[in-house]
């Protein structure tokens, strides 16, 4: 076995003293939230919580409806996120692997369209959905945050990507065996795209579940909010408070971000894997 050189030793400790860096106030915030209000402000500061108290998730809990924003996100989120993981499969395929005119023309149009962001196209988008009674229950109002959320061109770019690099021969070999195209793209592209689709669904999620202007603008009621925009008004109002407390704030804070932190460890091996094999690179 190779003896490590000083170079590497120093690149390793160099590595993990970053790392340590960019996760500290993650796990001060974590641990935070399990102390009494006196211990979190208290100084020199206290790193591990003594006693450990679970009152500020308690407090967040019953205090504010943040179950049903909890909720509301993740109803919106996975469906947005099924429904990204189709429209984009579907439109990537004839980009990627048919010849039709103005392929060319019509794939760089739908990729400019990144360009512009939503509020280049908020008010028009919330006018339609309106005038056609998209707001006039909390269940349609979310079924109308998926249905905008489908057209991810980003999701798009990056299957199209992956797709292109797919062999010739695979198709070809398909096709004599008889294959129709919706077969092979059902049955032997998409098995074979795992990495590529992990890696748009772990995007679109994070991007919906952190979604803020677009829900804030079409949800109404406390309880019809999803978690970004609940937080904000719970941070609001609690800022504004004269008995402002940071360890319920820590605990709700923990609880938002911890969906996407499973989903991430679930799918990372594959999210690196179809970033790098799509061509796009940091």
């Amino acid at each position: 076995m190779k003896k490590p050189t000083w170079k590497t030793i120093l690149q390793y400790l160099l590595i993990l003293v970053l790392a340590f860096i960019f996760l500290f106030p993650v796990l001060w915030a974590v641990l935070s939230s399990f102390k009494t209000e006196q211990n979190v402000v208290a100084y020199p500061p206290q790193i591990i919580p003594q006693p450990v108290v679970y009152d500020n998730y308690v407090t967040v809990i019953s205090r504010y409806p943040f179950m049903n924003w909890m909720l509301n996100s993740v109803i919106i989120t996975v469906g947005s996120t099924l429904l990204v993981l189709v429209i984009s499969s579907l439109a990537a395929y004839p980009f990627a692997r048919m010849n039709f005119k103005f392929k060319g023309p019509l794939f760089a149009l739908i990729t400019a369209m990144m360009l512009i962001p939503i509020q280049g196209y908020m008010i028009p988008l919330f006018k339609i959905l309106s005038e056609i009674g998209m707001r006039k229950t909390p269940e349609l109002t979310n079924l109308s945050l998926i249905l905008t959320a489908g057209a991810n061109i980003t999701s798009l770019f990056i299957l199209t990507s992956f797709f292109k690099e797919l062999p010739q021969s695979l198709e070809d070999a398909a096709k004599i065996d008889g294959c129709s195209d919706f077969r092979f793209f059902a049955s032997i592209l998409i098995p074979l795209s795992k990495t590529a689709l992990s890696s748009v669904a772990i995007l679109t999620f994070i991007s919906n579940w952190n979604s803020f202007l677009w829900p804030l603008i079409m949800l109404s009621g406390d309880k019809n909010l999803t978690l970004p925009v609940g937080m904000a008004r719970y941070f609001g109002g609690a800022a504004n408070d004269a008995a402002f407390k940071y360890g319920p704030s820590l605990a709700a804070a923990c609880m938002a971000v911890l969906p996407t932190v499973i989903v991430f460890l679930f799918l990372q091996r594959y999210f690196v894997e179809g970033i790098a094999s799509s061509g796009i690179k940091g």
